[in-house]
C-alpha cells in the first residue's frame, strides 16, 4: 500500500479477518522494516486540570454530565507540573503529555499551559498536549513555544460516532488534527475499543486515521476503562485477541507511526501485552495513573521490559538519567 493508494475499510476489514497467526507475522515484518523491534517509546500522561468538562463522551469520567464521583480541580500550579515531569523523566520517560478537561482552551487558558510546555521544554523531554478542540491561531502558538506533539483522539469510527458523543462531531476533531498538522506539530490521535463497536467499525476507524494526508505519528489505543456513573460502565469486557488483531492491523496500514497501548493496559496480562509489542505496539504510557484512570504500576512495567529485552526509546534531543539504551534497559530492570 503506497501513500497514493487509500485504505478501503475493505482492505483492513480482511486483514481483521485474516488466521490469528498470519495477521501478526504480516504485521510484525512491516514492524521490524520500519521500526527497532525492541524499543519502545516511553510516555507519561498528567492530568492538568481535571473534571467539568461540558462534554458528553459515553466513557470519560471527567464529563459534568456523569455523576462518577470525580472532583472537580483548577488548573495545577506551575511548579507541581514542574516536579512531575522532573520525576516522569528520572523514571525513564522521554515525553511529558498534559491533558485539560476542556471542550476547548481560552486564549487565557492556552498563555497559562504555554508556559507548562517551555518547563517540560526546558528539562529536556518531549512535551505534548490534549486540550480539546484548536483553532489555527492556538495551534501556531503551541508550536511557537516548542510543542513536539497534540493528543486529539477521533474515538471510533465516523459511523459510530454519534452512539459515543453528541456534543461534537468526528468532522471537529478532524479540523483540529487538521490545524495542529498545518502549525508543524507531530499529530498523536487514535481512539478507544470496546465500546460496542463492530469490527467493520474498528476498520473504519483505523482507514480514518491511515487516509489522512500525513497519518498520525503516534497512535494511542485504548482499551475501554468502564467507569461507574458512565453510560458504558455496564459493556462487557472486550475481547483480548480482538485487541492484539487491531494493533497489527494498524501497524500495517499505519507503518511509520508509533502504536501506544494506553488506558485500559492495567487489565492486561503479561501474555497480552507481550503478543501487542511484536503485532507492532512500540509505545506505552509509563506512570501509575493516566488522566483519572489507573495505569499498570511503574514497576510492572521494569519487570515486563527486562523478561522481553524492552528498552526505552530515547529520542534525538531528550535528556534521560541514563543514556546508553544497554543501560537504560538495565536501569529500568532494576527499578521499582
Amino acid at each position: 500500500m503506497t501513500a497514493s493508494v487509500r485504505w478501503q475499510v475493505a482492505d483492513l476489514l480482511s486483514l481483521f479477518e485474516k488466521p490469528f497467526n498470519d495477521l501478526l507475522f504480516e504485521a510484525h515484518q512491516v514492524h521490524r522494516a520500519h521500526h527497532d523491534p525492541n524499543a519502545v517509546q516511553v510516555s507519561t500522561l498528567l492530568s492538568i486540570k481535571t473534571g467539568a468538562c461540558p462534554e458528553d463522551c459515553s466513557y470519560c469520567s471527567q464529563s459534568a454530565r456523569y455523576d462518577t464521583g470525580l472532583e472537580r480541580e483548577r488548573l495545577l500550579p506551575l511548579d507541581e507540573v514542574e516536579q512531575a515531569a522532573l520525576k516522569a523523566q528520572k523514571a525513564g520517560a522521554s515525553r511529558f503529555c498534559m491533558g485539560a478537561a476542556w471542550r476547548n482552551p481560552t486564549d487565557r487558558q492556552l498563555e497559562k499551559v504555554i508556559e507548562m510546555v517551555r518547563v517540560v521544554k526546558d528539562i529536556g523531554m518531549e512535551a505534548c498536549l490534549t486540550l480539546g478542540m484548536l483553532t489555527p491561531e492556538q495551534a501556531r502558538r503551541l508550536k511557537e513555544a516548542g510543542l513536539d506533539y497534540y493528543n486529539h483522539n477521533i474515538d471510533t469510527s465516523p459511523e459510530f460516532y454519534n452512539q459515543v458523543i453528541t456534543t461534537r462531531t468526528i468532522e471537529d476533531r478532524l479540523n483540529t488534527l487538521e490545524h495542529v498538522r498545518n502549525a508543524g506539530i507531530n499529530v498523536c490521535s487514535g481512539g478507544i475499543l470496546g465500546m460496542g463497536e463492530s469490527r467493520e467499525d474498528r476498520a473504519s476507524f483505523l482507514a480514518t486515521l491511515a487516509n489522512l494526508p500525513t497519518p498520525p505519528e503516534s497512535v494511542p489505543l485504548n482499551m475501554l476503562v468502564r467507569i461507574p456513573g458512565t453510560p458504558m460502565a455496564n459493556l462487557p469486557a472486550f475481547d483480548p485477541i480482538e485487541f492484539i488483531r487491531t494493533v497489527a492491523v494498524a501497524r500495517i496500514s499505519m507503518p511509520k507511526s508509533h502504536v501506544r497501548l494506553s488506558a485500559g493496559r492495567e487489565g492486561m496480562d503479561e501474555a497480552t501485552q507481550a503478543w501487542c509489542f511484536f503485532a507492532g505496539a512500540n509505545s506505552i504510557f509509563y506512570g501509575d495513573k493516566l488522566l483519572t484512570t489507573n495505569n499498570t504500576e511503574t514497576h510492572a512495567d521494569n519487570a515486563l521490559f527486562a523478561k522481553l529485552g524492552i528498552y526505552p526509546l530515547i529520542p534525538e534531543g531528550c535528556q534521560t538519567p541514563t543514556q546508553s539504551p544497554t543501560k537504560q534497559k538495565a536501569s529500568l530492570a532494576d527499578a521499582d
